[in-house]
């Protein structure tokens, strides 16, 4: 892959999370952490939504060539999210926390609005 194909996926990766994160704050999530890095994973975003803890997925793209980004947070990306969540509260000493797993799946087109979607329980605790 050539360097200039990897900065452009990366950069819509990151311009998708700053995107999720105006996103929630503008519903009134509070941000408790971005880009929370443990051994068993990556959550791109740690928000809390009343009393919830709410471990956010975004997945951005610039077309529909290879599906909606959501299709991306495959059974094996939600175990990794599921055990990653699990450490965050465990270091933070809330096990008994209300948790729950979104996606927020985002199309961006290029010079056009984005378009969001935010599945919320997207899916359940994965072992």
């Amino acid at each position: 892959m050539k360097d200039d194909e990897t900065t452009g996926n990366k950069g819509v990766g990151e311009r998708g999370e700053a995107i999720a994160e105006l996103y929630l704050r503008g519903l009134g999530f509070a941000i408790l952490e971005k880009n929370y890095r443990a051994r068993t994973g990556e959550i791109d975003i740690v928000a809390r939504e009343g009393e919830s803890i709410v471990f956010v997925e975004v997945k951005a793209r610039r077309n529909l060539a290879y599906g909606p980004p959501q299709l991306a947070v495959t059974p094996f990306k939600q175990r990794q999210i599921s055990r990653t969540a699990l450490t965050w509260l465990a270091h933070r000493k809330r096990p008994n926390a209300i948790a729950r797993f979104d996606v927020i799946a985002i199309l961006i087109p290029d010079h056009d609005v984005p378009q969001i979607e935010h599945i919320r329980n997207a899916f359940d605790l994965a072992y």
